[in-house]
């Protein structure tokens, strides 16, 4: 670990900044001081996480909130209890939870096909007569449209009207048919964009003032000029593989690729409210915020969905939730991650418990959240080999980092040994290309290098193995193929992620 982490480490928020009782129960006291030595350990052994928020909520009390180490390498601030982490598609559970407290007012109905409440523009009848709200939010409606999640959430090149013209991209599933589960951002991108398109609130206001609003989550929003507007320190992702050491990631989100499947920033104090209210049914400090049973219908099965991830046993999904065991407990839970930021978020109904843990890098060591979760889940259910079982787990995470990180520089230097494939110079390929259904491409010369640049990503190009064309990492670790095509002396278009792109 490098001497800045420790430094701050040492300095910040490992503290625990638990809202507790004056006097603590002594293993309450313990379990706070058990978890604290193993998160530094974990960190210090992996190396690569700048910074870890953790929150652990018993029944009705938030018996652990904490920070530790670094939220931004650029500018060193510390991770403490007021420290926003994005939380990407963890996000989910809090859009389908605001769709469902609209539709229990009768403001829209989440079980009536689309066209009852929507002119739908573009969708076919039959589609939009058979899919309602629910199926969107459960993965469950067949549909899927690139456009609309890609300017959402990678490149931030739309409008409203923009998004509400893409709908008519949208396409049928033919391998995840109608009441098959296809885990997307697509539903819930369609789904806000429709209700926007009918109301004109932004889904940002919806998420809001049906659920922030009520429960006192002031430190969470949708939008990031506002979080630093208050002065808010937030946690910038990280990719952790370079030899020297973590890098900041260079695609950071923007207000504008804040999107309803993945688009909230929040604390570990915020989170710990958000647990309360779904292990206690929309109860929190002891006074009903939501209607009884509307918590808990969003934690019921809606589709099938019968995977493993890592530890854990996914069984179904339901509003804005994956429903599954961790061992032989039942798990609600949804993680989210995107450009070195991770989040996991989830709760054992029978146990009344829940755990957050949300650190900020994701490409080698973004599994260290869930060790983390897992831990508490552990230690509150007295696992007799506790320290034995999670140092071997932390020391499997040093191995894949290990292996992550030669794997990584091995292709790097494969990809930096490829010849040329364009065969004219540099400032001939620049300019401008356009696409109706994904946006704008530009493509430039910048100190001998071709850079290209899709809204707020921007990539160097690097060469690839066939004729005109070039490899890019416009989302980090996510390579892209350009072709360049057109017969005269500068190319009139190129073709990415599938799409043909004219210059202008």
């Amino acid at each position: 670990m490098t001497r800045l982490f420790r430094l701050a480490a040492l300095v910040a928020a490992a503290a625990l900044l638990a809202a507790s009782p004056a006097v603590a129960a002594p293993d309450v006291v313990r379990f706070r001081s058990d978890t604290d030595a193993f998160i530094r350990r974990a960190m210090d052994r992996i190396g690569v996480v700048p910074g870890l928020a953790i929150a652990v909520v018993d029944g009705d009390e938030a018996v652990l909130i904490a920070g530790y180490g670094v939220a931004d390498l650029a500018t060193g601030a510390a991770v403490d209890a007021d420290t926003r982490f994005y939380i990407a598609s963890s996000t989910k559970s809090f859009t389908a939870l605001a769709l469902a407290a609209m539709s229990a007012r009768g403001e829209v109905d989440r079980a009536a096909p689309l066209s009852a409440w929507s002119s739908v523009p573009g969708l076919p009848a039959d589609v939009a007569d058979r899919v309602s709200l629910t199926d969107l939010l459960s993965h469950r409606s067949g549909l899927d449209n690139l456009p609309l999640s890609f300017r959402a959430a990678f490149s931030g090149d739309h409008t409203p009207e923009v998004m509400q013209r893409l709908i008519a991209a949208t396409t049928t599933l033919d391998d995840a048919p109608y009441g098959t589960f296809r885990y997307s951002n697509a539903g819930y991108n369609l789904a806000t964009t429709l209700l926007e398109a009918r109301d004109g609130r932004d889904w940002r206001l919806v998420v809001r003032d049906e659920v922030l609003n009520p429960l006192g989550m002031v430190h969470t929003t949708g939008w990031l000029s506002e979080a630093r507007a208050d002065g808010a320190v937030i946690a910038a992702g990280h990719l952790g593989h370079p030899l020297a050491g973590p890098v900041r990631s260079p695609l950071q989100k923007t207000d504008a690729t804040m999107q309803s499947a993945g688009g909230l920033v929040s604390t570990p104090g915020d989170m710990a409210r958000w647990l309360e209210v779904q292990i206690n049914d929309g109860v929190l400090d002891g006074r009903r915020v939501f209607p009884e049973g509307l918590v808990a219908s969003t934690h019921q099965p809606l589709a099938a969905n019968e995977t493993t991830f890592g530890p854990y046993r996914r069984e179904s999904y339901g509003l804005g939730w994956q429903i599954g065991r961790y061992g032989d407990d039942v798990l609600i839970h949804h993680f989210g991650n995107f450009s070195g930021s991770r989040a996991h978020v989830s709760f054992m109904p029978a146990r009344r418990l829940g755990v957050v843990v949300m650190v900020n890098e994701d490409v080698l060591a973004g599994g260290l959240a869930d060790v983390v979760a897992n831990y508490v889940y552990d230690w509150r259910a007295a696992r007799p080999d506790l320290e034995a079982f999670y140092d071997a787990a932390v020391a499997g995470l040093v191995d894949r980092r290990d292996q992550g990180r030669a794997a990584i520089a091995r292709q790097q230097a494969e990809r930096a040994a490829r010849p040329s494939m364009l065969s004219r110079p540099l400032s001939v390929y620049a300019g401008t290309y356009e696409s109706p259904q994904l946006g704008t491409v530009r493509v430039a010369e910048r100190d001998g290098a071709m850079i290209v640049s899709m809204g707020v990503m921007e990539a160097v190009a690097e060469s690839f193995t066939q004729p005109e064309t070039v490899r890019v990492e416009l989302a980090p670790m996510q390579g892209q193929v350009i072709q360049f095509g057109g017969d005269g002396e500068a190319p009139d278009r190129l073709v990415i992620v599938g799409e043909t792109f004219l210059r202008r």
